[in-house]
């Protein structure tokens, strides 16, 4: 594919978009894979009841087009010079509009969004999964194929589309009217975008973006008719699912002035992953950002697990699929805004100074759950908590606590990968926002007994967009030729003597992990209703 394109010329670029949680960012690649040029504007989020989270269609769509046109300004090139374009998105957010017209029913809801907590919370109690769990145990010992198991120990949660979605059919009559008519159209950001740049032509996504809703059978390698079944989510409404890697069609001229082949759409933390070179199993990649993701590449099989990883297609390039396993935490950059907000620092750089210019945090915990508890935990009723304040507790401590939840937070999840899939780790990578700070590093490395590497470029998910779409143009050859690409990266090693070591007993973090446990478990389930 693309062979046609193969004779580049030294002045052609690979443009790359990636529309995060709080920005989007538009950069421009060279050969070398040098940004040339970049711009990012903000993306506002609305919140207009306790517990929604939403983004305006109109205005992502908006800010799209300005960084696309900003990037390539700053670049100081033409348009007809991008070879290619690839889109990289957050997860899970997701709007429905009308298949005719274009127009959206409603606001994008953002997959930090909570109005689906209940209903979630009922659904994992109800009698039905309960005798699914139990019937899929019974096919699974009878058959031992692994999705069955996976399917005896299914738990739904806010963050994928599924309830989200069948809150907004139950209480938009729009959306139910348009889906009897035949013209509704669901979408994840991703797919909003390919409608709007190829004029409606196309209703789409990739195998990374299907995977990420919950909604998408990762073993069948389709849309789940059982679940959709199960939930009353009608089929028709679904995106076609595309590999990662493909010739999506071009953006309509009217737009950018010419047309831009767009071959590579991909989820942010898949597309980080790619960015990473994280190509063989047991590779692991930690973005921290607004929220933190701990990916391992599981290779041509996905992971059945036990404590609320997710099996996740990484990418499907030609024939090859490539599987990875998730944990998250939702709050870890969202914990670092809010000491911002209240004035605990000014800049997010003094952060790693003031942790270390306190020998402890004095005895206070930090629990960074804004949104609920993620794996291995899972109790979205949690709330954010700081436990364990003196009138002796500084703004140091404070800051230096909030530091630490953000590592105690890795060190679960490293652990439960580590149970989970017994899989020997052979790199670490850690990127996003949040990995430029060396306190969080140190102690995350010292945490997990791991040298831990960060590249000097944070941004990766821009960077594997443009990769996969590079590499489907002829831009790029192999992954190889990648590899050689990647910047020089800062290198994180365990600072401990080993008998000092965190992960032995008698490391000097021990008490402090326990006591941070023990906040956690105070903080869970505080917002029942009585």
């Amino acid at each position: 594919m693309g062979s046609h394109r193969n004779g580049f010329k030294k002045d052609s670029y690979i443009l790359s978009v990636d529309v995060g949680t709080t920005s989007i960012r538009c950069h421009v690649y060279d050969k070398e894979a040098k940004i040339r040029g970049s711009c990012s504007t903000k993306v506002v989020l609305l919140y207009p009841e306790v517990g929604h989270v939403e983004m305006d269609p109109d205005d992502l769509w908006k800010g799209f087009i300005s960084v696309v046109k900003g990037a390539v300004q700053d670049a100081g090139i033409q348009m007809h010079q991008v070879e290619a374009l690839g889109i990289s998105t957050q997860r899970g957010t997701f709007t429905t509009w009308d298949r005719r017209t274009g127009v959206p029913f409603h606001n994008f809801i953002s997959w930090q969004d909570q109005r689906a907590a209940d209903l979630v919370k009922s659904w994992n109690r109800s009698c039905t999964m309960k005798a699914i769990h139990g019937a899929m145990k019974v096919l699974y010992f009878v058959t031992r194929q692994k999705r069955l198991l996976a399917a005896s120990l299914v738990v739904f949660s806010t963050q994928h589309v599924t309830f989200r979605l069948v809150w907004v059919l139950t209480h938009y009559t729009q959306v139910r009217e348009a889906i009897d008519e035949g013209n509704c159209c669901f979408g994840t950001i991703d797919s909003w975008l390919l409608f709007k740049l190829t004029k409606g032509h196309l209703h789409a996504t990739d195998y990374s973006n299907a995977s990420s809703t919950g909604i998408f059978d990762s073993y069948q390698m389709c849309w789940s008719g059982f679940l959709s079944s199960l939930v009353s989510l009608p089929l028709s409404i679904f995106p076609k699912v595309e590999n990662t890697g493909h010739d999506f069609g071009s953006t309509d001229p009217s737009i950018f002035g010419v047309s831009i082949p767009i071959m590579s759409v991909m989820a942010d933390q898949q597309a980080a992953m790619f960015g990473e070179c994280c190509f063989d199993v047991g590779d692991v990649k930690i973005t921290m950002g607004t929220g933190t993701f701990m990916d391992i590449n599981t290779g041509s099989k996905p992971h059945t697990s036990v404590a609320g990883l997710y099996p996740l297609v990484g990418w499907k390039i030609g024939s090859e699929v490539v599987y990875l396993a998730e944990g998250n935490a939702a709050d870890t950059g969202t914990a670092i805004k809010w000491a911002q907000k209240l004035e605990l620092f000014s800049d997010v750089r003094e952060t790693s100074a003031m942790a270390y210019s306190v020998s402890d945090s004095d005895g206070v915990c930090f629990v960074p759950s804004f949104s609920g508890l993620q794996a291995p935990l899972n109790d979205p009723k949690a709330c954010a908590s700081l436990m364990g304040l003196k009138p002796s507790t500084t703004k140091s401590h404070l800051v230096r606590a909030i530091l630490e939840s953000v590592a105690f937070r890795n060190k679960q999840l490293y652990e439960t990968m580590l149970r989970e899939t017994r899989i020997p780790i052979t790199k670490i990578r850690v990127d996003g926002g949040v990995s430029s700070n060396d306190f969080v590093m140190q102690l995350t490395s010292d945490l997990f007994g791991k040298k831990i590497s960060r590249p000097q470029h944070h941004e990766m998910s821009c960077l594997g967009a443009a990769f996969v779409a590079g590499l489907e143009v002829g831009f790029w050859r192999t992954r190889e030729e990648l590899k050689k690409l990647q910047s020089a990266d800062d290198e994180f090693s365990p600072q401990c003597a080993d008998k000092e070591c965190t992960g032995s007993p008698n490391g000097e973090y021990v008490p402090i992990l326990q006591s941070w446990e023990r906040a956690l478990r105070r903080s869970m389930n505080w917002y029942n209703k009585p």
